[in-house]
């Protein structure tokens, strides 16, 4: 590149003092010049940010007076950062030196990319891809989410299978590449989200908006997962009320008609079968999260003012059923659910 837009790292901290201490050197020796390294604080109550002032006085520090999860969060401290580029970073995350230079090579090549995302490996066993993006983000005609390399709880080893730069339907919000005017003209995060999938909802307003969404797995980056929001109930219920208040949002009227009564079908499965496992917590969630949905409808929620297309015409959009073909045909892989087709 001759010139280097500007990149400004953001990582999003909440009483992550050790991931900040393990990981922020990492970050600090990233090869790309022209960069700020921000931490914005969510109302920590641990010393992170003390230890931030002694230890590391060049990384700027914003504080926020209270904890407005991932998506609060990230809109509160995007709105004071100026730079052509923002990198979302989870605080559990080991960054390699040079993972920026090529995602930003892509984006500066096609001005209509808005978001994209590193390949993702998992820290503790790096020969895995890792489950919260691994080499880019899917989703099925219901909504459910999968990635290149990860099938529900199934993450494949990675033999470079997915090394190739391709359209994808969602960027992993662990390590997520965004073209900063789009993310402030589409109104950024929907904070009502809090913290999980609030960036698929952000990447299918991308979509709807005329803009794509990328994996460089060029650029490698390995990440610790449940950082910041450990598994169990209050994770479960996020998820499902989040992605069913996401459908409700872009779906057309018509696949709502088609698809919603399904997906609760769907999710009644899934929870009994917790259930019949002895997950009192999961089915519990689940069951929690519909009457929140049903509830939210009934108040109004309202949704962005974007024309709505149909799912099977945008990228990264497998057009079956994920939940079906892995619990009922017993498929493992993203190469065995998804045609190279599609």
């Amino acid at each position: 590149m001759l010139s280097q837009p500007t990149v400004a790292i953001v990582i999003l901290n909440f009483n992550g003092r050790n991931y900040l201490e393990k990981f922020l050197p990492f970050v600090l020796e990233s090869s790309y010049i022209n960069k700020r390294i921000i931490v914005a604080d969510n109302a920590s109550t641990d010393d992170s940010v003390t230890f931030l002032m002694h230890t590391y006085p060049t990384v700027e520090v914003i504080i926020n007076t209270k904890n407005e999860g991932f998506a609060g969060g990230y809109n509160w401290a995007l709105k004071q950062i100026d730079s052509e580029y923002f990198v979302l970073l989870n605080s559990d995350v080991e960054v390699t030196k040079n993972w920026i230079e090529p995602i930003i090579s892509l984006m500066e090549g096609d001005k209509t990319i808005a978001a994209c995302q590193p390949k993702l490996l998992a820290y503790n066993n790096r020969h895995l891809l890792e489950y919260a993006g691994a080499c880019g983000g899917w989703i099925d005609k219901f909504g459910y989410p999968l990635s290149r390399g990860r099938i529900f709880d199934v993450l494949e080893i990675d033999t470079h299978q997915y090394d190739t730069i391709q359209n994808i339907f969602w960027a992993s919000g662990a390590a997520m590449f965004v073209r900063s005017k789009v993310f402030h003209a589409l109104g950024g995060f929907d904070a009502y989200f809090f913290a999980h999938q609030e960036e698929i909802d952000l990447c299918w307003r991308m979509q709807l908006a005329g803009y794509q969404i990328m994996a460089c797995p060029e650029s490698v980056v390995y990440h610790v997962g449940a950082g910041t929001l450990p598994r169990g109930g209050r994770k479960v219920f996020l998820n499902f009320r989040n992605n069913l208040l996401m459908l409700s949002k872009n779906l057309t009227l018509k696949e709502q008609i088609k698809k919603l009564p399904f997906r609760f079908l769907l999710d009644i499965v899934s929870a009994c079968k917790g259930l019949l496992h002895g997950d009192l917590f999961f089915f519990t969630a689940i069951i929690k999260a519909h009457f929140a949905v049903i509830f939210i409808w009934l108040k109004g929620y309202k949704s962005h003012d974007l024309k709505r297309v149909r799912m099977k015409t945008m990228k990264g959009v497998y057009n079956g059923s994920v939940a079906f073909d892995h619990f009922v045909k017993h498929k493992q892989f993203f190469s065995e659910i998804v045609d190279k087709k599609e």
